[in-house]
């Protein structure tokens, strides 16, 4: 029982057995804290547990949770590679109790799961207990035998956890790990507590109190919160002492040594290790949603990645290499996250190309670095100015850069690097706000706790009775709305569907005897309540009151069909592009549908085609369209499509539509999607979908825009319309006018070019032999010339064959717009240049035009001014400059 997946289902399995619900692990971008980058720790999904605003169906609950700590408060990137325990990504094991047992049960679990189920010796273990908790000291002699010598307390913050300046708090117990005197260290507390000798491996958090502003108070409920990181524990058991020995990084790091034949030792060990790290925290990050770019999550992730792209090219990688690693990473964590197996295309497919978007730039980055620190030695700094522009140029973040002189001995001006930032990247840094992460106001969470969830029967109808339960404005509950006001109102149940993944919310009327209410939207608040945004046009609303609830039909049947078109779209493009086409956001609306998706490039003409026809064939079958509820799991395992990052219940909505027509799934169900919006009956209903663009959003993510139904058939026969205008113009059939089109541009360009001709010829002098008059000035033969309607691209080489016909001399041409503006050209031959200079006639030729300056060549230059009226003024100047040489 020394594998780390035998540790983590070992530790679920035993708190399970003790009345614990074992629940997956919550998204690593947090769903209810704003203030988190990403989840740091097992207890951030239960954070609306701990401070009231939420209850569940169990009081006590055990999880394996995914952690990232690469960016915002908790940073462990520098450090990663160098040391023996610190990683960007980890799994927290932990258990917690709402308010069920207390000290002395979390002490007994603890200590019997380690010694009993681990076997862990009890002689190598001590504890900590902050200074003033003796109950936990006394617990843990009455459990654990321990004596005072082996429990040591702590005054500090260090063993008094907090969730903030207010709000939940307690001391807590670390359990700590002796890994013998032949490492230098001392326990806890002592002068030597830096050591790697004790290494603390659980924390058990009580959570008794109630911070306020003024005073602390007893909480009506202590609870428990612990955490234990699995890499820790996994040295322990497989008897080592660096985590990246233990057998999970091996195996990542044995898959590294494969491909590029480089031995994970000496100064190439660091580089594999980072690698392995890097890997596990890009691959979770982007089966969570998060991929790519230069702000928020998507830069933090794009750091991690280019940070173990770098080691790779240290390794001497002449391909890009972290794509190939995993297939390794999904067979040895899979099993315990399936999110890593669903997302296994779209995770290589984004790492491959990042990888190789890196290279392109990275030489010549490094490049840029090596000279720009060519004569710094040991102990010297890298100016900020350099470093920014590695960032700013080449991709550089600063803590790459920062790594890759690490070994140098070299830092980096940080402050000359913020300061560079300061002046002209002044939005990157914007502190994190938490986007991505929508903060769920306390004011439904209360709300919910009190009423409970709404019913939703828009699955099956439009329109139902409800009674109101609440009334609230923008941060409170409220008692009446009256005619002519705005607020929200929650209903006990409703068929108005409550905005989310992608589906707007429905509008419609509330009626009652003597009231009628508009409403304007429909939102899902505190995971079950819908809230409906409402304007009181007669009456007033109260609480207990009783309504006629309508749905806006014509609203939502568009919406339905966008939404059922929508997956169709979805399974097209999987279809025609590949599976590593996912999901990355939607719009359903009355009118358009917009789907947002992973991929790399743009998407042709014939592909775009290819997606339209697929899906406009599962239109045509006309086929039922199929929803029933099932375990996710077993959803997932029948083949399911569920996005990446959305949290999902115990059962799943599954939405099935038509039959596939190609390929290995050729019989099978066409569009299977976890899915809780609402959708057509048939397919046919959608009556056609077309598409109408294709663009980029962000790196990696195109969007489509489409249109169904009524607005389908008009955009198209906008279209039509248009084409027989076209071809009744060219008295052609329809089918002719790309084929006529085509050879009236070929004319047109063609008579364009011979009209150029003729105006250039026209313009030298309109004789016979087309040249314009030549007159002496000074020592100089001068050919200058005003003309009208050239295009002033022409001017140069009209000067160019001037200078052939004239063989020694000087050339001034002007051409004078249609707005009264001109373009000048002076032109010296090869002989003259020594004696003339191009550039110095035309700024005397622009000034006498109103305009300032102008340049080029010795033997060619061009300038322009706001007065062609003074063309014969400019002219004249040049010639009386070249009459005075």
């Amino acid at each position: 029982m020394t594998g780390v997946n035998e540790i983590r289902s070992t530790f679920l399995d035993f708190f399970k057995k003790n009345d614990h619900e074992v629940v997956e692990s919550g998204p690593l971008v947090p769903r209810n804290d704003p203030t988190l980058m990403f989840a740091n720790a097992g207890m951030n999904q239960f954070k609306n547990v701990f401070t009231g605003l939420e209850t569940r169906p169990y009081s006590r609950a055990v999880t394996a949770q995914k952690v990232v700590r690469a960016g915002g408060k908790h940073n462990d990137l520098d450090n990663v590679g160098y040391t023996a325990r610190h990683h960007t990504f980890f799994e927290m094991l932990g258990n917690f109790s709402f308010g069920d047992y207390f000290k002395e049960r979390a002490i007994e679990l603890a200590w019997n799961l380690i010694t009993k189920e681990y076997g862990l010796p009890e002689d190598r273990l001590l504890v900590t207990v902050y200074s003033q908790d003796e109950a936990a000291a006394g617990f843990w002699k009455k459990i654990a035998g321990l004596s005072d010598d082996r429990i040591i307390r702590i005054p500090t913050s260090d063993n008094f956890w907090s969730m903030g300046d207010t709000g939940p708090c307690g001391p807590c117990s670390e359990i700590f790990y002796d890994h013998g005197d032949h490492i230098w260290g001392g326990p806890p507390g002592s002068a030597e507590e830096d050591g790697d000798r004790f290494i603390e491996i659980w924390n058990l958090v009580f959570m008794q109190y109630e911070q306020t502003s003024d005073e602390r108070l007893d909480l009506p409920r202590p609870s428990i919160d612990t955490g234990m990181g699995i890499e820790r524990l996994a040295t322990i058991l497989q008897g080592v002492h660096n985590n990246y020995d233990i057998d999970l990084f091996k195996a990542l790091i044995a898959a590294s040594e494969h491909e590029t034949n480089v031995e994970a030792a000496g100064a190439a060990l660091g580089s594999h290790r980072v690698i392995a790290d890097h890997l596990r925290s890009t691959s979770f990050l982007i089966a969570d949603g998060v991929l790519p770019s230069n702000e928020g999550r998507g830069y933090v992730l794009r750091r991690i990645m280019r940070r173990g792209m770098r080691h790779a090219h240290l390794l001497g990688a002449a391909e890009p290499l972290m794509h190939k690693l995993v297939p390794t990473l999904v067979r040895e964590m899979g099993r315990a996250y399936p999110e890593l197996s669903r997302a296994e295309d779209l995770i290589t497919e984004t790492l491959k190309l990042e990888e190789t978007r890196f290279r392109k730039t990275l030489e010549r980055g490094l490049g840029l670095l090596d000279t720009a620190t060519d004569d710094l030695t040991a102990g010297g700094q890298l100016d900020g100015e350099t470093a920014f522009k590695l960032y700013d140029t080449y991709g550089f973040p600063l803590d790459l850069t920062q790594d890759a002189l690490r070994a140098r001995d070299i830092s980096v001006d940080t402050d000359g690097f913020d300061a560079a930032m300061e002046r002209q990247k002044a939005e990157a840094r914007a502190a994190w706000s938490g986007a991505g992460g929508a903060a769920t106001e306390a004011v439904w969470f209360a709300l919910k706790e009190k009423h409970g969830a709404t019913d939703f029967l828009g699955y099956e109808t439009e329109r139902a009775e409800g009674v109101v339960v609440a009334l609230a404005s923008e941060d409170m509950e409220i008692e009446k709305l009256s005619a002519g006001e705005s607020g929200f109102v929650v209903l006990n149940q409703t068929p108005f569907y409550g905005e989310s993944g992608g589906q707007v919310g429905d509008t419609g009327e509330m009626l009652a005897a003597g009231l009628k209410a508009t409403v304007t939207n429909t939102q899902k608040k505190a995971d079950g309540l819908f809230v409906h945004s409402v304007t009181v046009e007669d009456g007033e609303l109260v609480p207990g009151l009783a309504l006629e609830l309508k749905v806006d039909h014509a609203r939502r049947s568009a919406v339905r069909a966008n939404h059922s078109a929508t997956h169709l779209v979805h399974e097209a493009l999987r279809e025609v592009l590949g599976t590593h086409v996912a999901q990355k956001g939607s719009l359903v609306s009355p009118d358009r549908l917009r789907f947002d998706f992973s991929h790399p490039k743009p998407m042709d003409d014939s592909e775009l085609a290819t997606v339209e026809t697929y899906a406009n064939e599962i239109i045509l079958q006309n086929a039922p369209v199929e929803t029933r509820l099932m375990a996710v799991d077993d959803a997932i395992e029948a083949g399911a499509m569920a996005l990446f990052g959305e949290k999902y219940g115990d059962e799943v909505r599954v939405v099935s539509m038509g039959t596939a027509l190609h390929g290995s799934r050729e019989g099978k169900p066409y569009s299977l999607e976890l899915c809780g919006g609402t959708h057509v009956k048939r397919t046919g209903d959608i009556g056609l979908v077309t598409l109408v663009s294709e663009g980029a959003v962000a790196a990696g993510v195109r969007r489509i825009e489409a249109l169904t139904g009524a607005e389908a058939r008009s955009y198209l026969d906008a279209q039509d319309k248009r084409m027989r205008a076209i071809a009744a113009l060219l008295k052609i059939g329809a089918d002719d006018v790309p084929a006529r089109v085509s050879q009236l541009v070929d004319e047109r360009r063609k008579l364009e070019k011979e009209l150029a001709d003729a105006k250039k010829k026209l313009a030298m002098g309109g004789g016979g032999n087309g040249t314009a008059p030549i007159k002496d000035a000074g020592a100089f033969k001068l050919m200058a010339r005003t003309v009208e309607g050239i295009n002033p691209k022409d001017l140069k080489g009209m000067a160019d064959e001037a200078k052939a016909q004239l063989g020694s001399g000087v050339i001034v041409l002007i051409n004078v717009a249609e707005d009264g503006k001109a373009a000048i050209v002076t032109a010296v031959t090869k002989d003259l240049t020594e004696k003339v200079n191009a550039v110095d006639l035309v700024r005397i030729g622009s000034e006498a035009l109103g305009g300032r300056g102008g340049g080029g060549r010795p033997d060619m230059a061009q300038a322009g001014g706001p007065d062609g009226a003074k063309a014969d003024s400019a002219i004249a100047a040049i010639e009386t400059h070249l009459s005075a040489m």
